[in-house]
């Protein structure tokens, strides 16, 4: 349970920074949406924005259209975080059940996975050469000035995982009373590989070994946290996905107003918690968030380019967040047992 409530905190502090750092900086200002290509989506934006934005009043029923009526409609029309919600739902029932009545379905979805992601492997090998062609045209129309704006955001995101970074960095301090010279120290390598793989389950063997090792944690504790985390702490990818979605709204001319913006967070953490620890995943989750505000989902195409140096640099915030929930749970855990051991005492005397 507190490994949990640390996990959906820290994401909600994250999706909150990059939030907060995006309406500051403005870098969808730096874009001109009219030289995009994309005139009629920016229209289509922006009678959806004047026909009324998310309201407050209106938050309720969104969060209701969150909860799949149709699985197999949600899947068609691409609602995503409909699907993540119906899948942890099913998930769960199939966790509940008796193994060797649910065995045959976990086969069969095992070999579903591995198709997608063949597939996505492909999708992923053309957007590179996609991505290219499309700012290459863009900045041949536009000129440099076109990438300014792309150059803001990648710095908006960057400030915001660094700020982050600085907040676990404290958490770590005030609650475990480790030191950020003694966290890097331990961490270095982990942050290293964390860059160069883009991927937190990829790095979960050696966040393990440097949580038991130089930062001291009980190996029950690593050995369930770092694993937890692995799957729901994405501190990381849940600020580039708040500073994305206001970016790309920004870019279109889509209000995002407070009932907007809450959803945004509520979706961000949701999603960031449902999405899988692999490379460029967050670029899809991505589509969900922009979609529950009314934002045009084609603006990802402006952030492929760069959405592998953020990917990397993401992650590193992710595996982060994992090793500072562990010396923080570990040091509660430890506190809580010697009260007890205490309190056992006085009574047996």
């Amino acid at each position: 349970g507190r490994a949990i409530l640390f996990f959906v905190a820290t994401t909600a502090v994250a999706v909150t920074i990059g939030i907060a750092l995006a309406l500051l900086i403005r870098p969808g200002d730096y874009v001109d949406a009219t030289n995009l290509g994309l005139a009629s989506v920016v229209d289509a934006s922006s009678g959806a924005a004047e026909a009324g934005g998310v309201r407050i009043l209106d938050l309720p029923d969104r969060v209701l259209t969150l909860l799949p009526s149709n699985p197999l409609s949600s899947m068609v029309e691409s609602n995503m975080l409909q699907v993540v919600i119906f899948a942890s739902i099913f998930g769960v029932a199939l966790v509940v059940m008796q193994r060797d009545k649910a065995r045959p379905v976990l086969d069969l979805l095992a070999s579903l996975q591995e198709v997608c992601l063949t597939i996505v492997k492909w999708a992923m090998w053309l957007a590179p050469l996609a991505v290219f062609g499309l700012m290459a045209r863009l900045t041949a129309e536009t000129g440099p000035q076109a990438l300014l704006g792309v150059l803001v955001y990648v710095g908006t995101v960057l400030l915001g995982l660094l700020l982050m970074l600085g907040v676990l960095l404290v958490v770590g301090r005030v609650y475990a009373g480790v030191s950020p010279k003694v966290f890097f120290g331990a961490a270095k390598d982990v942050m290293l590989l964390a860059f160069s793989t883009s991927s937190s389950a990829a790095v979960m063997p050696l966040s393990i070994k440097t949580a038991e090792g130089p930062l001291g944690v009980r190996k029950h504790i690593s050995q369930f946290v770092i694993p937890l985390g692995a799957t729901i702490n994405m501190n990381g990818t849940a600020l580039y996905q708040g500073v994305a979605a206001i970016f790309i709204a920004q870019v279109f001319g889509v209000e995002i107003g407070a009932a907007g913006l809450i959803l945004i967070v509520l979706t961000s953490v949701g999603a960031s918690i449902g999405s899988p620890a692999t490379p460029g995943v967050g670029i899809v989750i991505l589509s969900t968030i922009l979609v529950s505000v009314g934002v045009p989902a084609s603006g990802i195409a402006l952030i492929m380019g760069v959405d592998r140096l953020l990917d990397m640099s993401r992650t590193v915030v992710n595996v982060c967040g994992d090793l500072v929930a562990c010396i923080v749970l570990d040091k509660l855990d430890h506190a809580e047992n010697e009260e007890r051991e205490t309190t056992e005492r006085v009574n047996g005397t």
